[in-house]
């Protein structure tokens, strides 16, 4: 399967917990006012790649401690990350953190018309969810933007169909 990106980055250290490969999707509906990532909202940009490509950037870095899908938006390509998402697992000791502008109660509403979204949610770790809000920026809070994104358990919160916080690591 083919997956859209801008780009990836082999080893940061602000997407998430630990040392992380992160995929940055191309292709993003939201166009939040101030983005950090604004070059990735065209859908027709970026490059096509395969998830065996990407699976091998991740193999050899013996040094990750997961992997993270930013954007863009992840859930626009919610089916192939899903199917990215377990081979990672698969590989074992990788969790997988999803950035989204979409809340997790958006996200629940729509997989009826999106089951790909449930495939995605249950492969992902990790969820922060919301747009980026200018207004709301702060560079006091981990691994987020703006104060309004949720740093949530995916699993937990989709198991008991609400917003569930994960601890932040220290």
């Amino acid at each position: 399967m083919e997956i859209r990106i801008a780009g990836t980055v082999n080893d940061s250290i602000v997407d998430g917990n630990g040392f992380r490969f992160t995929i940055f999707t191309q292709g993003c509906p939201h166009h939040c006012k101030g983005c950090h990532n604004p070059q990735t909202h065209a859908f027709d940009g970026g490059n096509m790649v395969t998830e065996e490509e990407l699976l091998e950037k991740i193999k050899a870095n013996p040094l990750l401690d997961g992997v993270t899908f930013s954007g863009g938006e992840p859930f626009c390509q919610a089916e192939a990350l899903a199917s990215l998402g377990k081979k990672i697992h698969a590989l074992g000791g990788l969790d997988i953190v999803t950035y989204t502008g979409y809340t997790f109660e958006e996200i629940l509403a729509g997989i009826e018309q999106n089951p790909s979204w449930q495939e995605l949610l249950c492969e992902t770790d990790i969820l922060i969810d919301g747009r980026f809000e200018e207004s709301l920026k702060s560079y006091d809070i981990r691994f987020r933007g703006s104060t309004n994104q949720r740093y949530l358990d995916a699993k937990e919160s989709f198991r008991q169909k609400k917003a569930v916080d994960a601890p932040l690591p220290e």
